[in-house]
């Protein structure tokens, strides 16, 4: 059953992250009826969870491609949770007022509080602060009603930094922490577009990472072998994404063959996906939060 979903439906993006394992090897984007109809087909087929990514989401007709398919998951298919995953820097606030009713969370990548790391990394743009930014939008967040969630992934350069403070004063619902992940013919390998071996970390300095945030009480880690087959991910052509073996093999598009037949080339560890705490409270309306 595809309980939560990783919908990567742009490749597209407008940051340069080293390390990133989701590259822009295609400009393809679903038309948005076709969109809806997959994301129909998938709540059918037993589908909690959505989660938007890429890419950088917000790309793709300024948030406005984004903002339909989340008001469709939550108004028509009545979804009990529908996410995005964003680096936020083309968030406005005019889109919160629009969609964030229809939005349960949140999540910001950032993975450094130190610009100039963030900047080495490649997660940055111009004269933007990827931080400021970050604050600007937790406010946003409160005041329309949606969760906000953090997602670090730790690397060579932000291995040894203390968030503890940054983190506990942001408030997130979720920290998600993970470890910097080689996927070949993404982020490794002759023809990736990126090359993040120089990022890696290993499992020990991964472990002295979380054990220094321990006092964090919302940090979910997810180390390289949790994270591997525990997702299951939809490319922009909705085909699922095995990563089974080290690099990302596509089945047939779920818009071709039916949700059942495709999900069976996926290569999800459902047991993995529980272990790793793949299923938590993901409804605003059940989270009691404090906005």
């Amino acid at each position: 059953t595809p309980t939560s979903v990783n919908y990567h439906f742009t490749r597209q993006c407008n940051y340069k992250c080293g390390f990133c394992f989701h590259t822009a090897k295609t400009s393809f984007v679903l038309p948005l009826e076709e969109a809806k109809r997959g994301l129909a087909m998938l709540m059918e087929a037993g589908m909690e969870k959505i989660n938007f990514s890429g890419g950088e989401p917000f790309l793709q007709d300024r948030g406005e491609f984004v903002g339909k398919l989340v008001q469709f998951c939550k108004q028509d298919l009545k979804l009990p949770s529908v996410s995005i995953v964003s680096n936020g820097s083309l968030i406005r606030e005019q889109w919160f007022k629009k969609y964030g009713e229809y939005l349960d969370i949140l999540a910001i990548s950032c993975d450094s509080f130190d610009e100039t790391v963030n900047v080495l990394i490649g997660r940055g743009q111009g004269k933007k602060n990827h931080v400021e930014n970050l604050h600007k939008l937790r406010q946003w967040c409160r005041e329309y009603a949606v969760a906000f969630k953090i997602n670090s992934v730790i690397n060579r350069f932000n291995v040894e930094e203390d968030m503890n403070e940054q983190i506990k004063a942001l408030n997130p619902v979720r920290w998600k922490v993970f470890q910097c992940l080689l996927i070949e013919g993404e982020n490794s390998g002759e023809d990736a577009l990126r090359e993040a071996e120089r990022f890696t970390i290993s499992d020990t300095e991964f472990e002295q990472f979380l054990d220094r945030h321990k006092d964090v009480s919302c940090l979910v880690p997810e180390s390289n072998q949790k994270m591997r087959d525990s997702y299951l991910i939809l490319d922009e052509y909705m085909r699922f994404l095995n990563c089974r073996n080290g690099r990302k093999e596509p089945s047939k598009s779920i818009l071709d063959v039916g949700v059942e037949a495709a999900i069976k080339f996926s290569g999800f560890d459902e047991k993995m996906f529980l272990k790793r705490g793949g299923k938590y409270v993901w409804s605003k309306a059940d989270m009691k939060l404090d906005w």
